[in-house]
């Protein structure tokens, strides 16, 4: 089992930038593909990215593509979230999740039941 650990939420202005990260810890980081989802007010939880267990590979929601970029730094067992061009409705809690399965290339395709272990989220608010 991993642990995961969201960090770097916040207020932001309409416009703005701000990066959320997730520290892991407990298993081999290097070897799990991540993912980033977020959860409105009301609304289900969504996928926004993932990224493969090499890092070589990404996947975006229609979303958020061309705004925030995906990364991961498998030295200090962090995944990144880059988000650009912030919106209000990007205002959300977002969560950090780990792959259940072992050197995933392909992160097209994977769905929330892929990801087995999950942070407890950080909050994103943008104003406008």
């Amino acid at each position: 089992q991993v642990q995961l650990l969201e960090s770097g939420g916040g207020l932001v202005q309409a416009g703005d930038s701000l990066r959320v990260s997730c520290a892991a810890s407990g298993r081999t980081f290097s070897d799990y593909a991540m993912g980033w989802f977020r959860q409105a007010p009301g609304k289900d939880r969504e996928f926004i990215a993932a990224v493969s267990w090499g890092g070589g590979n990404t996947y975006y929601a229609d979303s958020v593509k061309g705004r925030f970029t995906i990364s991961r730094n498998s030295a200090k067992s962090t995944v990144y979230l880059q988000m650009n061009s912030l919106k209000p409705e990007d205002t959300a809690v977002y969560y950090c999740a780990a792959d259940r399965r072992r050197l995933r290339s392909s992160v097209g395709t994977m769905s929330p039941a892929d990801f087995g272990s999950w942070g407890q989220g950080t909050q994103v608010t943008v104003s406008s």
